[in-house]
């Protein structure tokens, strides 16, 4: 697995900084089975670190190391001891620490997946924490959810809709939600899932590769 690369030659100073990206929604919409998935589909052909955040648990982190789809090490876990939106959009410093920490330990990286504590439909990342944000919600939150809208499902560069396979159970319709999605995301990419039924999250995992490669590009040059 690409826990173990044996590649630790840094890249000269402002080159190569490993792409940030955050992942939020609201409790148990499967932002753990998400970041579980994409370590699955990506481990392989990416250098990958993540950050967990949970108020006064390392359960999330904890999850991640039992599954075994990273080396435990690349883990880290934030205890924000606060609102979870705080530690990711306003004292963001515990999070930066983990991930510099983890681009000092195993860099240089290609991606640092930052996972959210369960928040609600106002939660964004800050920019000076996370490159690019995707949004996770269930269907069983109702297909009213994706048309409330709210800064997490508006603006996040990803919306992922998750357990499709719950639809027919909850009384969600999907067609709705893929419409209302739309009109509310302006055009912004929005993906349905069922982890469940897709262990690495294939349609997810080819999004964050382009933007991993859309990144490295954009920076190769730079600095």
């Amino acid at each position: 697995m690409s826990a173990n690369h044996e590649d630790h030659h840094h890249p000269p100073d402002g080159h190569g900084r490993a792409l940030r990206l955050g992942i939020g929604g609201p409790v148990g919409s499967g932002k753990t089975a998400l970041v579980a998935a994409l370590c699955r589909s990506l481990g392989p052909s990416l250098r990958l670190g993540v950050v967990t955040n949970d108020i006064y648990t390392t359960e999330d982190a904890d999850f991640l190391r039992r599954a075994g789809v990273i080396d435990a090490d690349r883990i880290l876990a934030v205890q924000t001891g606060c609102c979870p939106h705080t530690a990711i959009r306003d004292d963001i410093a515990a999070n930066i620490d983990a991930v510099e920490t983890l681009e000092e330990r195993f860099g240089p990286l290609d991606l640092v997946i930052v996972e959210s504590g369960g928040d609600n439909l106002t939660a964004t990342f800050s920019r000076g924490l996370a490159d690019r944000q995707i949004f996770v919600l269930d269907v069983s939150g109702g297909d009213k959810v994706p048309r409330k809208g709210g800064p997490g499902v508006t603006a996040a560069d990803l919306l992922v809709v998750n357990k499709t396979d719950l639809a027919p159970m909850v009384g969600a319709d999907l067609t709705v939600m893929s419409r209302d999605a739309a009109k509310v995301r302006d055009g912004k990419p929005v993906l349905f899932t069922s982890i469940r039924e897709d262990k690495g999250a294939h349609s997810v995992a080819e999004w964050v590769v382009g933007i991993v490669d859309a990144w490295q590009h954009q920076h190769a040059h730079t600095g």
